[in-house]
């Protein structure tokens, strides 16, 4: 999902409004892709220790049981001379989320389920060969029809 450094950047970034602890950061990303990914805490914790250590974040107080972090001044000099980086791969996890969102497909799952209904009616006791070819011929044949589309 993130290349060299990217990662750091995002949570740069997302902690520069306001302090954020670890399970935040992977809410955060979880919901600006729809849910597609979210990063494992076995990946966000040792970012968060990294950046403590190099000293572009700071443990704040906990809210609970979490340590919240909050950027430095050498975390903002960096995420400012890296700003259009972390803009680049916060935009790519917003444009997942946009490919993630459903489709509003209401009357395609109103007619699949006729189709459904249609075949469980038609297909219900023993039918013979000639219709399950016939049925499989008009399934093929709306599919082709659509692929055209």
């Amino acid at each position: 999902m993130f290349e060299g450094g990217e990662l750091r950047l995002v949570f740069l970034a997302l902690m520069e409004a306001e302090p954020r602890h670890g399970y935040d950061l992977i809410r955060e990303i979880e919901t600006r892709t729809g849910g597609a990914y979210a990063p494992s805490p076995g990946i966000v914790y040792p970012t968060l220790s990294l950046l403590e250590e190099i000293g572009q974040i700071e443990a704040r107080a906990p809210e609970g049981a979490k340590r919240q972090f909050a950027l430095t001044e050498a975390g903002k000099a960096f995420l400012d001379e890296h700003r259009r980086d972390a803009e680049t791969a916060l935009a790519r996890l917003d444009a997942i989320g946009q490919r993630a969102r459903p489709l509003d497909a209401g009357p395609i799952a109103r007619a699949m389920q006729n189709l459904k209904t249609a075949l469980g009616q038609r297909l219900a006791g023993e039918p013979d060969k000639k219709t399950l070819f016939e049925i499989a011929d008009l399934i093929d044949e709306a599919a082709r029809k659509i692929e055209r589309l």
